[in-house]
């Protein structure tokens, strides 16, 4: 089992989210971030003021996947979250040591 975790565009996520209903995917977490990567922030006008973000809005996916779907998950995020543009976001697998849920006590795979 692993872990996926996914940094995308705010304005993508309800195509993520229907991509991944599609290979399904039954749950998802979600989480506002900020944070900047090549695209190093930008600026923006407000009231003929030049301001300078460096940190942009994301959105942070987790999202617990089985070995057997880690494939097709993949690419329905990389697809999904694609805009061609820098700053898309980036996609992180990490191992999944143990899950359990927490109100039947189910444990690996049937826990997700």
């Amino acid at each position: 089992m692993k872990m996926i975790q996914a940094i995308i565009k705010p304005f993508k996520l309800d195509d993520v989210k229907e991509a991944l209903k599609d290979v399904g995917v039954t749950g998802m977490t979600v989480s506002e971030v900020k944070g900047f990567g090549r695209q190093k922030g930008h600026t923006e006008v407000y009231r003929g003021a030049e301001y300078e973000i460096e940190f942009i809005p994301k959105l942070q996916l987790e999202i617990a996947v089985p070995d057997e779907k880690i494939d097709s998950v993949l690419k329905a995020i990389q697809s999904s979250a694609n805009t061609d543009k820098i700053g898309d976001g980036k996609i992180f697998v990490l191992p999944i040591e143990q899950a359990i849920r927490i109100r039947t006590g189910e444990t690996g795979d049937e826990a997700v």
